[in-house]
Formats: C-alpha cells, structure tokens, sequence
C-alpha cells in the first residue's frame, strides 16, 4: 500500500492525448515541449488510436467485434495477425479496455470507448493489476507459461475480467505451446487470452483452432494519406501531397512505418515552409516516378541508350540500382494492370496511369508477362552483383531487345505464313535474341512447302506519318471506316512522330481505341508503336474542329442581313442547315446566223 500511494502521488509523466508514459521524462516543472528531446513524442505513439473507430482500414474486424459485443457471443481467446504496423497490439489493448469497459451508466463490454472508463486510464498507462501484458520474444519457455496459467484460476482484483495479452506469439517454444493448450481450451470465465503475431504459420493449429481469428489488412496508400493529411493538420506542418503519397506507397500497408517516415519528413524543411516532394524522394532513396515511367517506355520502345542513359542519370542523382528495378516491376505490373482492368485501378496520378495504360494497350499480354519475367531476374541479379549499376545496364539491354520478341505460337504462326519475323521495329529489336536462333528459323522455314508461302501485304514507311493529317489518310486507304470516324472523333493530338502518337483522348473515348489503332499502325507500316496519352493539352479533334467551324458558318449567316429580314418576314422560320453550293459558271450565249456571217 505504501508504493500505491506514492505511486498516486507522483503519477508518471505521460502525453496528455494518448497516455503514454515516458520512461525519462523531465518531473514536473522542467524543460517542456520543444525545450528538450526527452519531451518529445513521437507522431507513431502520439496518435496511436484512442477508440476503434480510429483505426484505419479494419472496418471488416471491428464490425465483426462490434456485433460479438452487442449479442454477448464474445470469445476467450483472440488471434491478430498482419504485417507490421498495422495495430495489432493497438488493438489488444483496445480490447483489454472493452471487455473491462465501465462507467456510471455502462456496466457490460463495450466497443464505444469514446468516454474514459474507470480502467481506462491505468490500461493505457500498462498498470492496470487485471491486465498483463507479455513479450513472447523474451519469455518463450515452459516456465514463462507455467506462471501464467498459474495466475489464471484467481479471479480479477478489480476489473471484469483478467485480459492475458501475448505479443509476438509465434516465438513461442513448442513446450510452452503444448502447456498453454489446455487452459486456452477451458479457461475460467474471468479469463480472456489476446495474442499478436505476425507470423501466422508458425503458430500451431491446435492454439489457432481454440482462438477466433482477425487478419489485419494492410492500408491502402490513399486512406494513409488521409491519416497522414489529418496528422501534418494537428502539427502544423505542410507536406506536399505527392509527397505524402510517395510515403503511403513506401510504407507498404505499415500505418506506423508511414507515420515514422512522416516524423523523419517534417524536419526535411525549415521550421513554417512547405516539405517538396523532391525532399521526401531523396530522403526514401527513390527516383522519380515520371522518369522512372519515361525510362519504361524507352525500355518498352527498344532504345536501349537512352534508356541507360536515363537510369546514369537517376542513379547520379541518388537513386539505387536495385530501387530504379523494382520501379520497373512496378510499372510492368502497373502496365498489366491497366490493360486488363483499365487505368482506373491504377493509385497514380491521372496522367501517369494513362502513360502507364498507353504501354499496356501498345503491348500484348504476353509480352508483357515475358518483360516481366526479365525484369525480375534482373532485379535478383542487381542484387547480387558485385556491381549493380552494370547489372542494371545489362538488364536495360536485354529488356530492350525482348521487348518486341513474338512469343512461340507467334513466331510460328509468322514463319508457316512465310513472313518475316517482329523485332526490328521502334518499340522493340530482338537483334540479339532473334540472331541466336537463326538455325532453327531457318530449318522450319526449309521445311514448309512452297504452296504455303503467303504473300506479305504491302506496308507503308512509318516515317511517311509526320502529321496528324497523314495518319488519317492512311487510315482512309485502307478503308477502315470504324477506326476512322472513332480517331476523327476521340483523338486531339499533341504531337507524333514515325512510331509514338501522343494524344488526349476526348470525352466518351472508347476504351480499346488506342489497341485497336495501334494494332493497325503495326500492321500497316510493319513497326511498332506507342501511344501516349495525356490529360490536356491536345488540340481539337477533326470532328471537333468540323463542329466548330460549322457552327461559325451558321452565325456568320444567321448575322447575314438579308437572311434576318427573311427571318422577320416569316415568324417561327427556322435554319435547319447551312450547305456550301459551288459558284456558278458564267453561261456562254449560244451563237447567231448573223454572227456566222460576220
């Protein structure tokens, strides 16, 4: 009793909006916040959730706990696992204070913590006598255990129940496993077990067999950003927002990771200016996204000297070798991802995703997953050379050269029609790869019978399309009527050039316009191409500027005199159209006998 009341007499020192205790904190009166670094409180810890509805993308589990709760169907064990950061031990104690829950009105568990309970306060502070909290990382044997379910047969000293909260679980040994077995399957009323892991598999059935289970999802980068955004509110400090999305994305899920890189992202500025996002980039160790994607489309276009002399450039501004490969991962998958769903399922940035989307539609599936296939090898191989800046050059090759390679069925197909071989277009030359098997094209190409040999059709040069104007009327002569009305429609161009059109595609676009017209473009010039779409920035479209210039042509008569006096001359008169008619020829007058005498 006497360590009780000194202990009320001299509380430790906490943050007043979480309660968490510091361990060498200043007593009271000595240096306050922003005097000392003891005072300080991480952001990780300052706004850990106080109640369950702060927790942030586990709206599945908390319902499921919200409805176990109201119906009294509430279990004696729970198991929470997920990767790091994402609030399981939160949400252990989050529980401890439920089922402990109690105020003048409430006297059953309770989800809706928004008021302090009576036990609240010594449960946030970890003193509360009724709940126990162990590390499983550093009491992993039989007798840790055996203590424990000593303990369990006494009832409570205070609260309703007695909460057991065994974090990191899964390190564990297998006897003390086996001597928790049979107090977890009948345990006293009194008693409620909580364990945390986040390795999953190495806890043994028969425990996970004798808990309920909740898998903590990760959170997705745009609702970290909105904790982020609410968090740089309270502080008072100004991030850009590309740059609380490239820490959404470099937390990989981890609420806490983001929040501790957001701590490390404030003091990137001056105290009162805003943090860059080149900041942030350079603290991550990541390259620029937008070149990064540059440097997939060169790759993806065959160019392997400006691809590598893309990557020299963000690997002397700091990026890494292996980091710039997993961007390219990411943007192949991205690439994937677009093609087959569209680039709204995309978390980038509007024009980035159409830059992405524009690969996808350039590139088949399997060329893509080959891409892929590459581009993963390679990223093991940069992690292992003894020089990864020349690992990621090799890797550039290669991939430039694979990129436009047919797969097997292609290059049959190819070879029983008698024609040649893709590879040797703007989007991809598979020199190298193509060269190393010329026997074996050669000896199937010996072996087809000369009555199969289909003539190849015609192609026009790829540097005969300069203008926009030159693309339609290739169109035009190959009669593909669909394709033509839906470019004439959709397409406001940027810029184009032999093998890339850029473009911004107007309102209503069909989704597999740019497939489609790729598709054509190759099979009419033989090369292939990329297309490259924006948000802004184009010109009208043809049937834009039709439109336009028609309805100038109509005020420009509807203002004729004339035609207003014509107007007022007969009252609900209407123009339906405005046609253009040719001059007439002057009429030569017939000749006359006179004439022929003169």
């Amino acid at each position: 009793m006497a360590d009780e009341d000194t202990h009320e007499a001299e509380p430790p020192e906490r943050d007043p909006a979480t309660g968490d205790m510091f361990g060498d904190a200043p007593p009271p009166g000595a240096a306050g916040p922003g005097e000392g670094s003891a005072a300080y409180t991480v952001i990780a810890r300052k706004y850990r959730p106080r109640t369950f509805d702060d927790l942030y993308g586990q709206e599945a589990m908390v319902r499921t706990l919200r409805n176990a709760f109201a119906s009294g169907r509430i279990a004696h064990g729970f198991m929470l696992t997920g990767v790091r950061g994402v609030g399981k031990t939160t949400t252990a104690r989050l529980l401890a204070r439920a089922l402990n829950y109690e105020t003048d009105t409430i006297h059953a568990p309770s989800l809706d913590l928004a008021e302090e309970g009576r036990h609240c306060r010594a449960i946030i502070e970890g003193r509360h006598m009724d709940v126990l909290e162990l590390d499983a990382a550093s009491r992993t044997g039989v007798n840790d255990i055996r203590e424990l379910t000593d303990s369990v047969r006494y009832a409570p000293v205070e609260a309703r129940y007695k909460v057991y909260i065994i974090d990191e679980v899964h390190m564990l040994s297998t006897g003390a496993f086996n001597a928790l077995l049979k107090t977890l399957e009948e345990p006293p009323p009194h008693a409620k077990f909580i364990f945390a892991t986040t390795e999953i598999r190495k806890v043994p059935v028969t425990i996970l067999s004798r808990t309920q289970r909740f898998d903590l999802r990760r959170v997705e980068p745009d609702l970290l950003v909105k904790n982020l955004e609410r968090i740089c509110e309270a502080e008072g400090a100004r991030v850009e927002a590309e740059g609380l999305m490239l820490i959404a994305r470099a937390a990989e899920g981890s609420v806490r990771d983001g929040q501790s890189m957001l701590d490390q992202a404030i003091v990137q500025a001056d105290p009162g200016q805003t943090v860059s996002a080149a900041a942030i980039r350079d603290m991550l160790g990541l390259a620029d996204r937008a070149q990064t994607i540059g440097l997939f489309e060169q790759v993806m276009r065959g160019e392997a000297g400006p691809a590598i002399e893309t990557f020299r450039g963000l690997y002397a501004l700091g990026a890494s070798p292996d980091q710039v490969m997993l961007d390219l991962l990411d943007h192949i998958h991205g690439a994937s991802v677009a093609k087959a769903v569209g680039p709204q399922a995309l978390v980038l940035p509007k024009d980035q995703a159409q830059r992405l989307a524009a690969v996808g539609a350039a590139v088949s599936a399997p060329g893509l997953a080959r891409i892929w296939q590459l581009a993963l090898r390679a990223h093991e191989e940069s992690r292992r050379a003894p020089d990864a800046a020349a690992a990621v050059d090799m890797a550039l090759i290669r991939l430039a050269h694979a990129a436009d390679l047919p797969g097997p069925e292609e290059a049959l197909k190819a070879l029983r029609a008698g024609e040649a071989l893709p590879g040797g277009g703007p989007l991809g030359g598979g020199g190298g790869m193509a060269a190393s098997g010329g026997g074996a094209v050669s000896a199937v190409a010996r072996s087809a019978p000369a009555t199969q040999a289909i003539a190849r059709p015609a192609t026009e040069p790829a540097t005969a399309l300069n203008t926009f104007e030159d693309l339609l009327a290739l169109i035009e002569r190959r009669r593909d009527i669909t394709l033509k009305l839906d470019v004439e429609r959709f397409i406001r161009p940027i810029s184009i050039r032999p093998g890339a059109l850029e473009y911004e595609p107007a309102p209503g676009a069909p989704t597999d316009l740019a497939q489609r017209l790729v598709g054509r473009l190759k099979e009419w010039t033989g090369e292939r191409w990329l297309l490259s779409t924006q948000g802004g920035g184009g010109a009208e479209s043809l049937w834009e500027r039709q439109k336009r210039e028609a309805a100038e042509v109509r005020a420009e008569v509807e203002a004729d005199p004339f035609v207003r006096e014509v107007m007022a001359a007969f009252p609900g008169a209407e123009i339906l159209s405005v046609r253009q008619t040719l001059a007439p020829e002057p009429v030569t007058p017939l000749a006359t006998e006179d004439d022929d005498e003169d």
